[in-house]
C-alpha cells in the first residue's frame, strides 16, 4: 500500500510540476498532462525493474553506456572518410543507434559476460586449467562428493545455485521423513564442503525465471558460465551432453573404478543367498559388484572360489557371472 501511494505522489508531482512549469512553451493543461505521461512511463519502468534482476540490470545498462561510447567512437573515427557532411551525420546517427541497441540487448542476454567475476575467471581460471562446476541435488544428497573432493580428486571453484539451495531446503522441510532425512543430509554436506581446505564453494543467485524445470536451469546456468555439472540424475547426463554440457557423473566414476575382472580369472566369494535361476548363488564384492555363481547354491553361507565366465557392463553397473567347481575333497 505504501509503495502505491508513493507511486501516486510521484505522478502527481510531475505532473504539476508540469503544469506550473510548461515545458516546450505548451499551456499550462498541455504541460500538466505530458508531466502525467511521464510520471506514469516512469512508474512503468519502475515496475518492470522491480521484477527483473540486479545483475540483468546492471548488465543492460552497462551494455548500453558501452555501445554509447562505441557507437560514438566509430561515428568519430568513420567522419574523416566521409565524403559529405549529410554522410558523415548519418554514420554518427547509425552508430549512437545501432551499437547502444545490441549494447543493451547483449547485457540483458548475456549480462554475465559483464560481470567482473566473469573477467577474473578468464584470466585466473583458465590459466590454471580450472573450470567451475555446478552441484546438482542429487549429488549433494548422495554425499560421496564430498569424500572425493577431500582426496583433491576435484578442486577449483563449486557453484551451488540458489535455486538448487532452495530445492534442498524444500526438502528439508518436507513433511515425509526419508525426504527431509535425505534433505538435512544434503544440508551437511554442504557445510562439509564450504569448510574444506580443497575446494572454494560459491553461492550463484543467478536464476531464470522464466525456465520452470530445475533440470533446465543448470543447462543453462551451465552454458552461461561455461561451467560442467557435477549429478548422479541419468536423465539429466543425457540432456546436457546432447546440448554439449560436459557432464561428471559421479555413479560413472564409482564404476571406473571398481576392479577389472577377466573371464577364466579365479576370485573368492562370499555366497550370501541364492539366485533366480537353479542351482545358482549370489555373492558381492567390497565395492558392491554382484557376483551371480552356477552351481554354489548348497554354499550358501561360505566362501568359495569361484572361476568368472562373463562380465556385463550395463547402465547401472557391473554383473559378474562365475562357476563354482567344487573343491577337492583330501
Amino acid at each position: 500500500m505504501g509503495i502505491f501511494i508513493l507511486r501516486i505522489l510521484v505522478v502527481a508531482s510531475i505532473a504539476a510540476s508540469g503544469y506550473f512549469f510548461p515545458p516546450f512553451q505548451l499551456a499550462p493543461q498541455y504541460g500538466a498532462l505530458t508531466g502525467f505521461v511521464l510520471g506514469v512511463i516512469i512508474v512503468y519502468l519502475e515496475t518492470r525493474i522491480r521484477k527483473s534482476q540486479f545483475r540483468i540490470i546492471w548488465g543492460s545498462t552497462l551494455g548500453t553506456f558501452a555501445g554509447v561510447l562505441f557507437g560514438w567512437l566509430f561515428g568519430s573515427i568513420y567522419q574523416t572518410i566521409a565524403p559529405d557532411s549529410s554522410t558523415t551525420t548519418f554514420i554518427r546517427i547509425f552508430f549512437l543507434l545501432v551499437l547502444p541497441y545490441i549494447g543493451f540487448l547483449v547485457g540483458t542476454q548475456r549480462f554475465e559476460w559483464l560481470d567482473p567475476a566473469h573477467f577474473l575467471r578468464f584470466f585466473r581460471e583458465k590459466s590454471v586449467g580450472r573450470t567451475y562446476k555446478i552441484l546438482d541435488t542429487s549429488v549433494i544428497i548422495d554425499g560421496r562428493i564430498a569424500d572425493i573432493c577431500d582426496t583433491a580428486f576435484i578442486e577449483g571453484t563449486l557453484i551451488l545455485p540458489q535455486f538448487i539451495l532452495k530445492e534442498l531446503h524444500l526438502i528439508a522441510d518436507s513433511s515425509d521423513g526419508i525426504k527431509r532425512q535425505r534433505g538435512r543430509r544434503g544440508l551437511e554436506i554442504l557445510d562439509h564442503l564450504q569448510k574444506s581446505s580443497q575446494v572454494s564453494v560459491v553461492i550463484s543467485e543467478v536464476d531464470f525465471p522464466e525456465v520452470q524445470d530445475v533440470d533446465s536451469k543448470l543447462i543453462e546456468l551451465a552454458k552461461h558460465q561455461d561451467a560442467k555439472i557435477i549429478t548422479n540424475d541419468f536423465n539429466l547426463s543425457k540432456i546436457a551432453k546432447l546440448q554439449g554440457i560436459q557432464i561428471l557423473n559421479i555413479n560413472e566414476l564409482a564404476n571406473a573404478m571398481k576392479p577389472v575382472v577377466l573371464p577364466g580369472e579365479s576370485i573368492r566369494v562370499f555366497i550370501l543367498k541364492e539366485g533366480k535361476e537353479k542351482d545358482q548363488g549370489v555373492a558381492y564384492l567390497d565395492d558392491g559388484t554382484m557376483v551371480v555363481v552356477d552351481n554354489s547354491r548348497k554354499m550358501i553361507g561360505q566362501t568359495v572360489s569361484v572361476t568368472v565366465t562373463s562380465v556385463l557392463q550395463t547402465t547401472v553397473g557391473k554383473m559378474i557371472f562365475g562357476r563354482y567347481n567344487e573343491e577337492p575333497h583330501e
